[in-house]
């Protein structure tokens, strides 16, 4: 079982009472006279850890050089008098209009080569010398006043980093991009041969012949638009660590930025950052876009640990409700507020944060939902708040615990972006739609996924999921193949190991740098239409995909009946060594799906957390140093039960044999580790 439990549990920011339960809050929007109300209520509502100072920058410096910190001084004596930690923001995320008006080369431009206006939030080009240099300058300021203050718990650098404005295209960034290349190519004849320059006529005599990859008349070089996205992922994290550096030097507070793993941005390959922060933190709103949102959520959550190595880490942001920026402003259900919280907790948080404390009265967001929100404490919002608080509250002991999982689940910043970008065998195909889908197999069968970067270790582990790992570099291929080789179990899916890391396709036949592995040769690849559906051999289905497949040491579990490949193998399963690896070569139906993941992890020794996971009831084991802690949210409407013994901590009550978990409900059961 892979827990990556290193010493005895411990907070991963300096509280008092345990589990980190907080918000964003905006002081600047309200006048002083609501400040002591507000900090009353949320010691009413029992938080602890508020992160104030996001969006100061123009409150802070209201003209060029003039600082006035006479506000937050006043906020951050108020919250510390009343025993609430404090993040501390650094102010810079949105620059101030005098920045923009004095300076309008600091606006970033588009794919089209427009500029952006001011007006909206992050109005700044990140490789722009004159925005770096003014941030500095007052990330300096506030190190230097904050950085041993009692109530500081945590730094937090910007906000949000590249959610608005992770690429920009300006002459400036151009300049920048230039200088990245030369670093990691140092010669124009390897940039060329990473680029594959050959083509169209592309070669590039000169540095200064390159650009950043603004929209063409034609497609875009593959190489160019990948490199671009790895520039702009480091160049946003150079933002990070340069406000990060300033605080270091005035401060041994714990630094850390909030991550956006969701399904929407794509923009940062996270796996790179995480070095950087002392402390692994995330945004995340149910999305209603999705067919699953809380299955997503989970899904995000086991991704953050991933990103936190399975240390425990922290949810900065969350939603009480509706948020303004979904097509539809989609209210929680009775219950769902706690439910979404603790499902983080479930997965590795050791605190759960919302944005924001109060509901604003004007701006963008007014219509975001709140811990206060526009009905005030009469309301049943406010109930669920403090609620919600109490919960919290009484879950201090599972501090430092880490969640166990034995199956590794391989996650791709690069696959995503190449896999979505333009030019590929199928528009209808997208990365993270098959991550999510064989995730959500995976998560049906009750199973806890750890999330790895590609090249992670996989000792450990006894199974490895696979998903359209379409790019990936040679070493960490053979990492794969030689754990299966040595014994490991994995499942593959389609359209993986296609490309090295430069995007060139492995020739001989995909998928690739897995062929030997899969004991399969696919000649061609058939991508279906969007309404296209194919039957499979053992009465099941398949659509958006299938290859003209043959095998080569490979058994076929069910083949194609009709479509472009008829009795071609649609999925394979392969001893190869002392392990075995399944091949999915196609989008399996739900039922199909089911089964090989069944399969696979039977055949590798990989039970539930309990038998009575799946979907609706998720349930999630935290282990620290003397006990263990069984999370069990029950998302449907039907009463479930659950065989198990210990002691239910929500409703301090001990069971015996047998728990029953209400419709809707969240019960946490303390087990006692046996020696």
């Amino acid at each position: 079982m892979h827990s990556s439990h290193e010493g005895p549990p411990r907070p991963i920011i300096d509280l008092d009472s345990g589990l980190a339960f907080g918000c964003d809050y905006n002081p600047e929007q309200w006048d002083p006279d609501v400040w002591v109300d507000d900090v009353a209520a949320m010691k009413q509502a029992g938080v602890n850890f508020v992160a104030i100072n996001i969006f100061g920058w123009s409150h802070l410096e209201p003209r060029q050089g003039e600082y006035d910190f006479t506000n937050l001084d006043a906020i951050i004596d108020l919250l510390h008098a009343n025993g609430i930690s404090i993040n501390l923001g650094t102010a810079t995320a949105s620059p101030p209009p005098w920045l923009t008006t004095t300076f309008p080369e600091v606006l970033p431009k588009v794919e089209d080569g427009t500029r952006r206006y001011p007006g909206g939030r992050q109005a700044f080009c990140p490789s722009s010398p004159i925005y770096r240099h003014h941030a500095a300058l007052l990330v300096e300021q506030v190190a230097q006043r904050y950085g041993s203050h009692p109530a500081v718990a945590l730094w937090h650098v910007s906000n949000e980093i590249g959610c608005h404005n992770a690429h920009c295209y300006c002459e400036t960034s151009s300049d920048a991009f230039r200088d990245w290349l030369m670093k990691r190519y140092e010669n124009l004849d390897a940039l060329n041969t990473a680029w594959g320059t050959d083509f169209w006529s592309q070669r590039v005599s000169d540095w200064n012949e390159i650009w950043t990859p603004r929209l063409t008349l034609s497609s875009r070089n593959p190489g160019q638009s990948m490199d671009f996205r790895r520039f702009s992922s480091d160049e946003l994290r150079s933002n990070y660590l340069l406000e990060a550096d300033i605080i270091r030097r005035h401060s041994d507070i714990p630094v850390t930025t909030n991550f956006m793993v969701t399904a929407h941005i794509r923009n940062m390959d996270y796996f790179t950052w995480t070095a950087d922060m002392d402390i692994i933190a995330n945004d995340h709103y149910l999305d209603h876009r999705l067919g699953e949102p809380t299955t997503e959520l989970s899904f995000s959550a086991d991704l953050t640990r991933g990103l936190a190595k399975n240390a425990p880490w922290i949810l900065m942001e969350h939603s009480t409700g509706g948020v303004n920026w979904q097509p539809h402003n989609v209210a929680k259900a009775p219950g769902e507020m706690l439910r979404n919280s603790l499902a983080h907790v479930a997965r590795g948080a050791d605190g759960v944060c919302f944005f924001q404390w109060r509901a604003s009265l004007q701006g963008s967001e007014k219509f975001h939902s709140a811990l206060m929100p526009h009905a005030g404490k009469d309301s049943q919002l406010w109930r669920d708040v403090v609620e919600l608080g109490e919960t919290v509250a009484g879950l201090a002991e599972v501090v430092g615990s880490r969640v166990e999982s034995n199956v590794a689940f391989v996650f791709s910043w690069e696959s995503w972006w190449a896999v979505d970008a333009e030019t590929r065998p199928s528009a209808a195909i997208s990365y993270l739609e098959q991550a999510h889908a064989i995730y959500a197999a995976f998560h049906a069968q009750g199973i806890t996924v750890t999330m790895v970067a590609p090249g992670s270790d996989l000792s450990g582990f006894s199974l490895v999921v696979v998903p359209t790992l379409y790019m990936i570099s040679d070493a960490h291929a053979a990492q794969i193949n030689d754990y299966v080789q040595n014994g490991g179990h994995a499942v593959v899916t389609f359209y993986s190991g296609i490309v090295d890391d430069e995007d060139r396709v492995r020739t001989g036949g995909y998928p690739g740098g897995f062929r030997d592995m899969l004991g399969i040769r696919t000649e061609e690849f058939a991508p279906l239409l969007p309404e296209q559906v194919v039957e499979l051999s053992d009465g099941r289905t398949s659509s958006l995909w299938a290859e003209k497949t043959t095998l080569h040491g490979a058994t076929a579990v069910a083949s194609y009946v009709d479509g472009p490949t008829p009795g071609g193998a649609a999925v394979t399963v392969n001893d190869f060594g002392q392990g075995r690896a399944w091949y999915l070569g196609t989008v399996l139906d739900p039922a199909g799906l089911t089964s090989v993941v069944r399969n696979a992890l039977d055949g590798a020794g990989v039970a539930p957390v309990a038998p009575e996971a799946d979907a609706n009831l998720e349930m999630v084991r935290r282990t620290g140093a003397d006990n263990s802690y069984l999370f069990i949210i029950n998302h449907s409407q039907q009463e479930r039960r659950v065989s198990i013994t210990g002691h239910e901590i929500l409703t301090k009550t001990d069971i015996s044999q047998t728990l029953t978990v209400p419709a809707g409900a969240v019960r946490v059961i303390r087990e006692v580790v046996l020696p």
